[in-house]
């Protein structure tokens, strides 16, 4: 239960709802166990009086009735008010993780697979919405029904009441507890190899085409089989431990049940219960056992839901990527760029940059060209701060970028990425990512300088037009000009363009970079690209070769 105990506070701030669902489990679980024991009582009192003449049949079957109607009542109110709380639990999950992880971007661990971060942001969530519902709720009210029980055979069958609070106890405490440590190699199994399934799916479908061509999409599907087999028999592992341990509580419920029949009927032929009696409380006995079986049944999920929270905290908890300094300096109003000296290579790499210098004075539009793997991407991420260099210095009008905060540095610059998404939303709320507060007259003043306003106006709706999932209802060469636009509506002085003209053909390129040079006039710009710059539409166009600008 300790990893689980990382996420108390956002439990707790909906101990509102599981309360109620937890009193509601209470109420319904006492109407099961009292129904069943006023029936035994009713049926067994009925047939022993004489032609029923003498017995008032109205109480207990209006009892009968009215626990039935507890009972589904209380059930479906514990069920509406348990699956509220865990569905606001789950969207504080999944906010308290987002939280923890945007900071963390770029993950330090460059070893985390795409499908293993997806699955820790969706199938680990969904994991840990279930520990109240099914093992911490069950347990709290199984242990108050057998608390109210055992006093209640204490009374009338002093004789009975230890042995069903042994067996009880064993059944709702020792086995699931055993259960947790015998299955947790198990849980964590599951977890970690239905990840592998899933980073296996998602590398299937991202890389089929060169899969594909490569020949080798049918050694994928033979790995993919592979993994598959091994999670099934992780969790038929896991589903064999749980039958072993519901065999163990049917047997305690029916070690207690035959204890009580033995002490009850010595009890009977003593005459200090009556027939009715006992037999109410036998199946009193029986029902109460009904939450031992939902507990440990549930058990197996309460092990996966641990191994998710450790997995979930693992990536929570790593190192921040940039930490802001205590005391930041303000950001200048001149932003002269100047990179002095720069060495940078990835952990455990070769170097990516050697001794680079560059000075960008406001306002310059400089090109840099190069090979692919020569560094170009990573003096774009140095620039951000998204990476510090191991030598060397980069400045913002004079001052050390590590001396501003983060938000400043990204309010002065802005990028464009080869791979800038377009969100499946609306082309105003794509717009707006780069200005939360602009108004419609400067969404389309950017969608004019980005030279794609026209289209945008075709749209029957406008700026309320979407665009699907990855812009997918536009063209390449349109999305790249939605992406500009975006960029153009920062307030950010310095734009940085990653291989901006990605997928676009030669006269799309032209016209891209005559578009950028005309509406970034008066702004820094930074293109790093493959392709050849056209005329009059750079200041500079520089080479990257070895790490170093020529």
């Amino acid at each position: 239960m300790k990893p689980l105990l990382a996420f108390r506070s956002l439990f707790l701030a909906q101990a509102r709802g599981f309360a109620i669902a937890l009193l509601l489990s209470l109420v319904a679980l006492a109407a099961g166990t009292a129904l069943l024991g006023v029936s035994g009582w009713f049926i067994t009192a009925a047939a022993l009086t004489s032609a029923g003449l003498a017995f008032n049949l109205f109480v207990p079957s209006a009892l009968v009735r009215g626990f039935s109607f507890i009972r589904i009542l209380a059930r479906y109110g514990e069920r509406l008010s348990g699956h509220d709380a865990t569905l606001r639990l789950l969207a504080d999950l999944r906010g308290w993780l987002f939280a923890r992880l945007f900071p963390r971007l770029p993950l330090a661990d460059r070893s985390l697979r795409h499908g293993d971060l997806v699955s820790r942001l969706t199938a680990d969530i969904d994991a840990l919405d279930t520990a109240f519902l099914v093992a911490i709720g069950p347990v709290a009210a199984a242990l108050v029904i057998g608390t109210a029980l055992t006093g209640m055979l204490a009374w009338l069958l002093p004789g009975v009441a230890p042995i069903y609070a042994i067996c009880f106890a064993l059944a709702v405490l020792a086995v699931p507890a055993g259960l947790v440590v015998a299955s947790r190699r198990a849980g964590h199994d599951v977890i970690s190899r239905a990840a592998d399934a899933r980073a296996a799916v998602l590398d299937g479908i991202e890389g089929h085409a060169d899969l594909t061509v490569f020949g080798v999409l049918s050694k994928a599907q033979a790995d993919f089989v592979g993994t598959a087999e091994r999670l099934a028999e992780t969790r038929g592992r896991l589903s064999t431990l749980s039958a072993i341990a519901g065999f163990a509580v049917q047997s305690l419920a029916a070690l207690a049940l035959a204890g009580a029949l033995w002490r009850g009927l010595d009890a009977l032929a003593a005459g200090t219960v009556g027939g009715p009696i006992l037999a109410g409380l036998l199946l009193a006995i029986a029902g109460s056992f009904e939450a031992t079986s939902v507990i440990v049944r549930s058990v197996g999920k309460l092990t996966t839901a641990m191994a998710a929270a450790d997995r979930l905290t693992a990536i929570a908890d790593s190192p921040i990527a940039m930490i802001d300094p205590a005391e930041p300096a303000t950001l200048p109003a001149d932003l002269t760029l100047v990179v002095d000296g720069i060495c940078f290579s990835y952990p455990g790499g070769p170097p990516v940059l050697s001794d680079l210098s560059l000075t960008a004075a406001p306002g310059e539009h400089i090109a840099i060209a190069g090979s692919s793997g020569s560094g170009k991407s990573s003096l774009l991420a140095l620039l951000l701060r998204l990476a510090e260099p191991q030598l060397g210095r980069i400045a913002l009008g004079g001052i050390a970028l590590p001396s501003l905060r983060q938000a400043d540095i990204h309010r002065a610059m802005a990028l464009l990425s080869q791979d800038s998404p377009l969100f499946n939303d609306t082309i105003r709320a794509n717009l707006l990512l780069a200005r939360p507060g602009a108004d419609d007259a400067a969404l389309w003043a950017a969608l004019k300088a980005g030279g794609i306003e026209s289209l945008v106006r075709g749209l029957p709706r406008g700026l309320d037009s979407l665009v699907g999932e990855g812009g997918r209802t536009v063209s390449v060469g349109q999305a790249r000009r939605l992406c500009l636009a975006r960029v153009l509506l920062s307030p950010a002085r310095i734009l940085l363009l990653d291989e901006p003209t990605t997928g676009l053909d030669r006269a799309a390129e032209v016209a891209f970079f005559e578009t950028l040079h005309a509406a970034a006039r008066d702004r820094t710009v930074i293109v790093v690209t493959h392709a050849a710059i056209p005329d009059g539409t750079m200041d500079r166009v520089l080479t990257m070769r070895n790490g170093r600008l020529e």
